[in-house]
């Protein structure tokens, strides 16, 4: 890549890396405020969603570092409606993976045949993504509905 494709490679990682670090204080918060009898198995859920955004947080970091620019100090939107029922929690959490999944295909458009380490890594990162929202959306779902949940 020339210079200034690398720097907007950089500039695209770095905007992945503050909506993972998002994602990793969202979940967090969202696990203390889970109640009810279901609290132990949705609060694991909810932590372990949050490992996995520091995970992809950190993926891209050495990404940015690759490519000889400095990771972002900063921690993309933090979406908060304050309703801490269940419903609510995962709402939030598909909008938010849906905003997250938009920069990875942003950055996939743009590494198509400049970097195929770049593309592969989008690919995989949308592909987990688009996994992850896929559970998040039949969480959202009745029992017994099997239409997405975003078509109600």
């Amino acid at each position: 890549m020339n210079p200034a494709d690398t720097q907007q490679a950089v500039g695209t990682l770095n905007r992945i890396l503050e909506m993972e670090l998002a994602g990793v204080v969202r979940y967090t918060h969202y696990s203390f405020m889970v109640f009810g009898y279901a609290r132990i198995p949705i609060v694991n859920w909810l932590r372990s969603q949050a490992a996995e955004s520091l995970a992809h947080a950190q993926e891209a970091g050495e990404l940015i570092t690759h490519f000889g620019g400095y990771p972002s100090l900063g921690i993309g939107p933090l979406l908060d409606s304050h309703k801490s029922d269940i419903g609510s929690i995962l709402v939030e959490s598909l909008q938010a993976e849906s905003a997250t999944l938009a920069v990875y295909r942003e950055l996939l458009r743009f590494a198509e045949g400049k970097s195929v380490l770049l593309e592969e890594y989008a690919r995989r990162m949308i592909s987990v993504e688009e996994l992850h929202a896929g559970e998040v959306d039949k969480m959202l779902r009745r029992p017994g509905d099997v239409a997405a949940y975003r078509t109600h």
